[in-house]
């Protein structure tokens, strides 16, 4: 009996240099940039679906405005691409295009979510995901984050809002995985044509 392998996309969130910038404070995962290449170059080279997804902000001197060098992808990501949306919020499913839409057309019933930022445009990405009914890979080491401020002043560090972030999604919202592993099962589902 053979089992039919879903429909999967990797959705790659707001993988922008404008997170570089130093006004968001000090970040986790240094590898993180270096797992979403290889992530993409993983899903291109199986000829699966990839969708890029881009924070265009609305807010005044934002470094992710539109326009300006902090909105472009980081390099090695605007590559072949089958979906690129454009979002003014957390969730890559309140842009344009509709990415739900645009999924069920396709006949995906899987993503894995990778990008910037893991508490943030991703964890959310993924939530919403989970609650349209995708099952969800979440490549935690294919993400960063910065470190957050209690509104009493603790701040707690970037890896660990990280290790929050993951604890609050898997099992519940997604599984929590690494860009190895998520790799090493592409080979195996997708193996390269002869």
């Amino acid at each position: 009996m053979t089992t039919s392998i879903p429909s999967r996309a990797l959705v790659v969130v707001d993988p922008q240099r404008g997170f570089l910038d130093p006004r968001w404070g000090p970040r986790d995962n240094p590898d993180a940039e270096r797992n979403i290449a290889r992530l993409l170059a993983a899903w291109r080279d199986a000829g699966l679906l990839v969708v890029l997804v881009r924070h265009d902000s609305v807010v005044e001197g934002s470094p992710l405005a539109p326009g300006t060098e902090g909105n472009r992808f980081h390099d090695g990501v605007d590559g072949p691409h089958d979906l690129l949306v454009s979002k003014t919020v957390n969730s890559a499913f309140y842009g344009t295009p509709n990415l739900h839409d645009w999924l069920q057309a396709e006949g995906v019933s899987a993503v894995t979510i990778c990008g910037i930022t893991t508490d943030h445009c991703c964890s959310t990405t993924a939530r919403m995901a989970a609650n349209l009914g995708y099952a969800v890979d979440f490549v935690l080491d294919a993400t960063h984050c910065h470190d957050r401020q209690l509104p009493d002043g603790t701040v707690i560090p970037a890896a660990e809002v990280a290790r929050a972030a993951a604890a609050s999604l898997h099992g519940e919202f997604a599984t929590v995985r690494s860009t190895d592993e998520v790799i090493a099962e592409l080979a195996e589902l997708y193996p390269a044509a002869d």
